[in-house]
Parts: structure tokens; C-alpha cells; sequence
């Protein structure tokens, strides 16, 4: 055969048999991720695992998020996400896979989100960077959970009424099935449906819903639960009171022999009506009932019940317990062992607790109360008749309401004057027990810290604007409790230099608090604001009390010539909570070195002294606020 004929029959073998290899297996199959927004939850996409694109700046929606590590179905993907370090805030890839429920989800703040705590819930999920393993696809359709159930899709349908194949599995007419490619499966409630084609393509059924003259809640209704938004609970406005009612509740119920078995039934009723009034959910309040007598018992903690519902035969059923009315002893067992995570305990709501008493206690109460005052519960007292003239020489402690509650005016007390009058009142304590403003500056955030004022005294801030300065100081510290056991307060001045104008606690009253930050002389100088930082952590809380917050203020009108970095990084991690207030010529940087995370809740700028005042209610709800947001265990 001739040279040229060999050659020929080569380039032929070469072309047929590049042809022969079937493209299919060549190409790769191309990972499809389908986009959501900050608030979808994990628990509306009904599949097992998938893979979803999250947008930027979800940190900021504040869309919530319960446990750590392992989420509730009912938190938001994305900020799982971030808070768990998958991403950041400026968005990404993740995967999502979905396990059981968990018994409680605990609370945590991590990368700029805070998680709540939630007592068990029935669904979970975890979530993962982005990056499917090799040969893993998964669906590029997301599968979600019907948002109303309808008579049409609640009938005898040969098909689903909501059903998606996935275009990474659907195979074409002519080539096989992939078979290095896996494919999620949903989690389904029947087995899945086929096509009659072959090969077989897996059709994802939608979980169908039973009519429920319930609100639109699917994806819940399912398990008996609810979701914990508040427009998914009837709104407290209809009877008169805000929607928003997100409150953990313990209340304290008289068990005593002196109450009798037909005011002990008034009693029982009394909290049924509460309950049904107050719509509990995990969206809005929860409630938990202790009976005291001789000594407390908790007849069931705030994560027992879930609904109004299931409380109100769970109350019916409480058997009076007999004794004294031990309500010091009463107050002393729900700060320790009451408002805790593994009771059902949520982060970011407000600890109230609501005492019923007959008559009077037979033990004292003030120390109690303080004690749990100052751990972050805010008391209230329902006192049915009280002692009358001849009985007030039996009374252990005298003024025991205004020695016990947050504030004595009024708010936080409810004296009634029978047992018969006592359900006419359901709507105002409820009313009082949901006004979450009150909550938020009551004592219970007023009395718990240190303050150090850290004063820019330079030369460029003038006379009269450090009078200005030392007014705002003063307004700020006239919303506190002041004393050696509630809140104290102390002043740093600096220019290149620092001086302690008085140290904490050594000003215990209000007035004399007051005088002597009008009393302080403006100094002048250069602006040293890292040096002053480290002399206030020094000086001041290096003698803070264990059991308060340690809080700085920080007050200058320009750059500092030396690092805030350092020394305010150095502070934050003692756990000192700082503000940093800038005026006029203050640098925007250093004033968010030295605030603590988030800066826009801890550091202020205004052009002109004048108006510093504005920022004195603002930092009041913040430090208070932050205080009822922290977990008390």
C-alpha cells in the first residue's frame, strides 16, 4: 500500500472515532443557582438539601434567626448564613440541608447577627459554603411550600397541584441518564409521582394543606406549630393594645390556704383569660406559671406551650399547693431557675414577672425583688384585698409593692379591690405587661451599670462648649438610678493629658452626682483620645463591680494625635460597651474604632454642640435596649 493511501486511512480513524464519543458524557453538567431574597426562611422551600444565591446587605434587614450552628426551619437563610460565617454580608452561595427538629435552639451573637432562643421546634437545618462536591448537582428549581390552601388543590387530583422538574435532571429523548450526577430528592409526604416516559422522571409533589380557617400558615400547620411572626397571631389591637407583644412572662400565682379553693378557682381563671387575651405564640409573648405557698413550684416553664390553646387546659388543671405566701422565697427561685435557656428562655425579649397576691406576703421580698430587678426582670405586682387598718400590723414588710416593683409610679403595681373584680382587670395588665417602651426604661436597665464619661477638654473645644458638653453629661444622667448598689457614674477629662474628675461611687445620690458635674473646670490642651481610653479602663473599670455593665462615653470635637485603635480594641475586650460621640471636626474613623459593634448604634456625629442634646433620649433606649436584649444566662 503507498504512502499516501496509509495516510488517508489514519486521518479517517482519527475523524470516526473523535466522532464516536458521545458529547453527553464530555460536557459537564453546569451548576444552575437559583437567587432568594434576606427574609426566606428554610422552612418554605420543600426540599431535603439544596443550593440557593444569597443578595447583599441581609445583615441589615434584622431578619430573624433562631439557634446556633443548627437554625429552626423558621430563620432566614441568608442570615443563618452570616451569622454562622458561610458568608458574609456582602452575599453568596449556600448550601442548605435539612435534619430534625431540636429540643431548644440557643441564642448567640456572631458576625454582626444576633440568633434568638427557641424552644424546641419541629423542623432544623444547617448550612454550608456554597460548593458543591464534584459530580453533585442540585436542583436549579427551588420547590416551595403552597402560601394558601385551596379547595382546588385540596381535591382528589391525579397530579400535584404544585409540581417542578428540576432542569438539571431532566434527561433528554435521546441520551441516557447521567449517572455521575446526584440529584436532591424533596421530602415528601407520599411517595413520588412518575411519568409514564421512560427513562423515569422524578416529578416533586408539594405537600398539600388541610383547610383550616386559621390564618395562611402552611408550611406550619402541618406540625401544629406557628410561625413566630406577629401578624400570624390574632393582633393585640383589637382589644386595645399594640401588636407587638413579644414578652417571656412568668406568673406568679398565690397557692396559699389563706386564698381558699373558690378565689384559688377566680384565680386559675384569671390566667386563662390572660393567656387567650394575649395571644401566646413564639412570635409575641410566652408564658410560664409558678404557684408559691410554703415554697415555689413551677407548674410549667415558658417553652412548654406554644398557643393559647393548649394553655388554657394546661392552667384549668393546677392543684392548689397550701402554705404561707412566700412570695420573697418566690422571687429568689424564678431569678435563679426560672428565666433560664433550658426553661424556654429567649434573648431578645423582656423578662416580666407578674405577681398575684392575697392579702399580703408572709415573708419579706425587698432584697429578692432587687436582686432580680438588677439580673434584668421586670416585676409586677396584682395585690386582691390588701390589708385593711386593723391587719396592716400583720404585714412582715410594709410597702412591700413599692419595695418590690421597677418603679414607683404606678405602672407596675394593681391593686384590686376584690376577688370578684379581679377578670374586669385582664385588659389593662395585659395592656401593661406588652408596652414594651416601658419595659425597655424601666429600673431593671437603669440600675446595672458603671458609666464612665471619657470629656474631650482641648483647646479647640472652647468655655462655653464644654459647658454645653457637661449639660448633655448631666442629662444623660439624670434617666439613671443613681447609688453605690444601682447605677455609677464617673468623669475622665483629657487633653495630652488626663485627669479623673471623680471616680464611681463616689457620688451615690443623684443631686450630689449632678453638682459635681457642674462643679468640673474645662482644662485645655492638645487631644490625646487613645491615652484617655487606656487611663479610663485603668482608672475607673479596672474597679468596676462584677455584676454591672461596664459602659464608656466617649465626647470629642476632633483627631486625636495619638491611636484610638489599641486602646479601644483593648477595652472592648474586657467587656466594656462603648459610645463614641463626635462633634464639628471629629474624624468618622476613629469615632467607629472606639464604638462598640454595631457603629451605628454606638457612635454619634453632630456638626454643632448645640445639638448634642438630641442624642440623649437615642443612647438612653440603646443602653437600655441592648440590656433586655442580652441573654440572662
Amino acid at each position: 500500500m503507498s504512502r499516501p493511501t496509509l495516510t488517508a486511512v489514519f486521518v479517517a480513524f482519527l475523524l470516526t472515532s473523535s466522532v464516536a464519543k458521545p458529547n453527553a458524557k464530555d460536557k459537564k453538567p453546569k451548576q444552575v443557582v437559583p437567587a432568594i431574597e434576606c427574609d426566606m426562611r428554610a422552612g418554605k422551600i420543600n426540599l431535603p438539601e439544596f443550593i440557593v444565591k444569597c443578595p447583599a446587605k441581609c445583615r441589615e434587614t434584622k431578619e430573624k434567626v433562631y439557634g446556633t450552628g443548627v437554625f429552626a426551619s423558621i430563620s432566614s437563610i441568608c442570615n443563618a448564613a452570616i451569622h454562622n460565617g458561610v458568608i458574609t454580608n456582602s452575599g453568596g452561595k449556600v448550601i442548605v440541608m435539612k435534619m430534625g427538629g431540636q429540643a431548644t435552639y440557643k441564642g448567640s451573637f456572631a458576625n454582626g447577627v444576633r440568633s434568638l432562643s427557641l424552644p424546641n421546634w419541629r423542623d432544623s437545618f444547617s448550612v454550608s459554603v456554597g460548593k458543591p462536591k464534584k459530580g453533585v448537582i442540585y436542583p436549579s428549581t427551588l420547590i416551595f411550600v403552597p402560601s394558601r390552601p385551596t379547595a382546588e388543590n385540596t381535591a382528589d387530583h391525579k397530579d400535584p397541584p404544585h409540581s417542578t422538574v428540576s432542569p438539571a435532571t431532566e434527561p433528554s429523548s435521546t441520551a441516557a441518564p447521567p449517572t455521575t450526577t446526584h440529584v436532591t430528592t424533596p421530602i415528601a409526604t407520599a411517595p413520588p409521582i412518575t411519568t409514564s416516559a421512560t427513562p423515569r422522571v422524578t416529578v416533586h409533589k408539594v405537600r398539600e394543606a388541610v383547610l383550616d380557617p386559621r390564618p395562611d400558615n402552611t408550611e406550619y400547620e402541618q406540625y401544629g406549630q406557628y410561625p413566630p411572626e406577629p401578624e400570624d397571631h390574632k393582633p393585640l389591637s383589637e382589644t386595645g393594645h399594640t401588636k407587638d407583644c413579644k414578652v417571656d412572662i412568668a406568673f406568679l400565682m398565690d397557692g396559699s390556704w389563706s386564698i381558699g379553693k373558690r378565689r384559688f378557682k377566680i384565680q386559675k381563671d384569671f390566667l386563662v383569660d390572660v393567656s387567650q387575651v394575649i395571644n401566646v405564640g413564639v412570635a409575641g409573648p410566652m408564658m410560664g406559671i409558678i404557684q408559691y405557698g410554703d415554697d415555689p413550684v413551677t407548674e410549667f416553664s415558658l417553652k412548654q406551650f406554644s398557643s393559647s390553646k393548649d394553655l388554657k387546659p394546661a392552667i384549668s388543671k393546677i392543684v392548689q399547693k397550701g402554705g404561707l405566701s412566700n412570695v420573697g422565697k418566690a422571687l429568689s427561685y424564678i431569678n435563679k431557675n426560672f428565666f433560664s435557656d433550658a426553661n424556654g428562655n429567649r434573648g431578645g425579649a423582656p423578662n416580666v414577672a407578674v405577681v398575684l397576691v392575697d392579702g399580703w406576703p408572709t415573708d419579706k421580698l425587698e432584697e429578692a425583688s432587687r436582686l432580680a430587678r438588677e439580673s434584668g426582670i421586670n416585676i409586677f405586682f396584682v395585690t386582691i384585698e390588701g390589708p385593711d387598718e386593723n391587719e396592716k400590723q400583720n404585714v412582715v414588710e410594709t410597702n412591700f409593692v413599692e419595695k418590690a416593683v421597677c418603679r414607683t409610679n404606678g405602672f407596675f403595681s394593681l391593686p384590686i379591690t376584690s376577688w370578684f373584680a379581679l377578670r374586669k382587670e385582664v385588659q389593662s395588665l395585659v395592656k401593661r405587661v406588652c408596652d414594651t417602651d416601658h419595659l425597655v426604661c424601666s429600673k431593671t436597665c437603669l440600675n446595672a451599670n458603671d458609666i464612665a464619661f471619657v470629656i474631650d477638654g482641648s483647646s479647640s473645644v472652647g468655655t462655653g462648649n464644654f459647658r454645653t458638653v457637661l449639660q448633655f453629661v448631666a442629662n444623660v444622667t439624670q434617666e439613671f438610678e443613681i447609688s453605690d448598689t444601682d447605677t455609677r457614674v464617673g468623669i475622665i477629662q483629657y487633653t495630652y493629658e488626663q485627669r479623673l474628675e471623680f471616680a464611681f461611687g463616689q457620688h451615690n445620690n443623684k443631686a450630689d452626682l449632678l453638682n459635681a458635674i457642674k462643679r468640673i473646670n474645662y482644662w485645655s490642651g492638645g487631644t490625646s483620645t487613645g491615652a484617655a481610653i487606656t487611663y479610663a479602663a485603668d482608672q475607673l473599670f479596672s474597679k468596676s463591680k462584677p455584676n454591672k455593665r461596664k459602659i464608656m462615653i466617649v465626647i470629642t470635637d476632633g483627631r486625636s494625635y495619638d491611636d484610638v485603635r489599641a486602646p479601644a480594641l483593648a477595652v472592648h475586650h474586657k467587656g466594656v460597651i462603648a459610645y463614641s460621640i463626635g462633634i464639628a471636626w471629629a474624624a468618622q474613623d476613629e469615632l467607629e474604632y472606639i464604638a462598640t459593634d454595631p457603629d451605628r448604634e454606638h457612635s454619634f456625629f453632630v456638626d454643632e454642640f448645640d445639638n448634642l442634646y438630641k442624642y440623649v433620649p437615642k443612647i438612653i433606649h440603646n443602653i437600655c435596649n441592648e440590656f433586655n436584649s442580652q441573654p440572662r444566662n
